[in-house]
C-alpha cells in the first residue's frame, strides 16, 4: 500500500499521517509530529460519509483560529454569531471544540443547559430560534469539572458533534477552537475534508508575542489547505466608555496585524478596540452589538462582519 500524505518536516520514510502506523513506526522516532500523528484519526473512517451527509445542509463552515490563547477567539465567535443571527431568516450554529476550556455556553447565557436527544440526533441548545450551540460544557455534571482527556477521546467528541448533532439547514456553522495546531484542529480538518471548510478567521492581538503564534496558524492553514478568510486584530487600543477616548494597551511593536497580514499575503479584516463592556456582555451572555450600538468597538465589529460577508461565496 502506498504511503499516505506526509508533513513537509517528516522523516524520509514517514508512513503518512493517515496510516495506521502514523506516530508508531520506528521511522517516526524523533519526528516533531510523532505525538500528534499517533493520536489523530487514521485510515478510511466509516463515519466520514455520515458527517458528509449531516454537513450537506450547512452552507458555510467557518473556523475561528489563533495560535495564541487569550486573544479573544471565543468572544469573537460569540459576537459574530449574534450578529449573523440578527437576521431572523439566517440560520446559525456554533460548535465549540475547545474541549478543555469550553467558554461558549457562558458567553451565550446558556449556563446549566443540557443536551437533549431525539431520533434525529442530539439537539443543539438554542439561544434564539435561529441560533443553536453545541459544547462539551452542556455535558459536564459540574461547570468546574476539569476535562482531562487525551487526543482520541477529544477526537471522538468532535466527531459526534459533526455526525450526531441535528444541525438542520444552516447558513453558517461557526466553529470555535482552542489555541494552537493540535488534535482538535487536525480532527476537524480531516472530518470536514469531504464536505469542505469555507475558511478560517484568524484572531490576534497587536503585540509580537501573539503575532508570532498566529504566523504559525497561517502556516498550518496553508499546509492543510484551509482557505484563510482573513485576520482580525482584537484588543487594538482601549476605548473609554465615558469619553470614548482611545489608548494603546498592547503596543504593535512590529507593525501589528495589518503589517503581518501584508507580509504573509493574508486579507486584513480590521481592528477591534478593547471596550470593557465586551467582557461584561460575554459574562452576561448578551450581544455586545445590540447592548452598546454606539461603541467604537461595535462599529469595528460591523465593518469586519461586512468584510467577511463580502469574502464568502454566495
Amino acid at each position: 500500500m502506498a504511503p499516505t500524505k506526509a508533513p513537509e518536516n517528516a522523516p524520509e520514510h514517514c508512513p503518512g499521517t493517515e496510516s495506521e502506523q502514523a506516530g508508531k513506526s520506528s521511522a517516526c522516532d524523533g519526528c516533531p509530529n510523532q505525538q500528534v500523528c499517533s493520536t489523530a484519526p487514521k485510515g478510511p473512517d466509516p463515519d466520514l460519509p455520515l458527517i458528509y451527509d449531516r454537513m450537506g445542509t450547512v452552507k458555510h463552515k467557518i473556523l475561528v483560529l489563533s495560535g495564541k490563547g487569550g486573544v479573544g477567539k471565543s468572544s469573537f465567535t460569540t459576537q459574530l454569531s449574534f450578529a449573523l443571527s440578527h437576521d431572523e431568516e439566517t440560520q446559525v450554529g456554533v460548535m465549540d471544540i475547545d474541549i478543555c476550556g469550553p467558554s461558549i455556553p457562558k458567553m451565550f447565557g446558556l449556563d446549566g443547559e443540557q443536551i437533549h436527544s431525539s431520533n434525529s440526533g442530539w439537539s443543539p441548545v438554542y439561544v434564539t430560534d435561529n441560533l443553536g450551540v453545541m459544547s462539551i460544557g452542556f455535558i459536564l455534571q459540574e461547570a468546574d469539572d476539569a476535562i482531562i482527556w487525551r487526543g482520541p477521546k477529544k477526537n471522538g467528541l468532535i466527531k459526534q458533534f459533526l455526525k450526531d448533532v441535528d444541525w438542520g439547514d444552516l447558513d453558517y456553522l461557526v466553529i470555535d477552537t482552542p489555541p494552537g495546531t493540535s488534535d482538535e484542529h487536525l480532527s476537524v480538518v480531516q472530518y470536514l475534508k469531504e464536505s469542505g471548510i469555507t475558511g478560517a478567521i484568524l484572531i490576534t492581538t497587536p503585540q509580537e508575542v501573539a503575532l508570532q503564534d498566529v504566523r504559525k496558524e497561517i502556516d498550518f492553514c496553508r499546509k492543510v489547505k484551509i482557505p484563510i478568510i482573513g485576520v482580525v486584530e482584537n484588543m487594538a487600543g482601549f476605548v473609554c466608555p465615558g469619553c470614548k477616548g482611545e489608548s494603546v494597551i498592547f503596543a504593535p511593536t512590529t507593525g501589528g496585524a495589518r503589517k503581518m497580514a501584508q507580509d504573509t499575503n493574508v486579507r486584513f479584516l480590521g481592528s477591534i478596540p478593547l471596550d470593557p463592556r465586551i467582557g461584561k456582555s460575554c459574562d452576561q451572555g448578551l450581544s455586545f452589538l445590540e447592548e452598546y450600538p454606539d461603541s467604537p468597538a461595535t462599529k469595528a465589529y460591523q465593518d469586519i462582519i461586512s468584510e467577511i460577508r463580502k469574502v464568502l461565496p454566495q
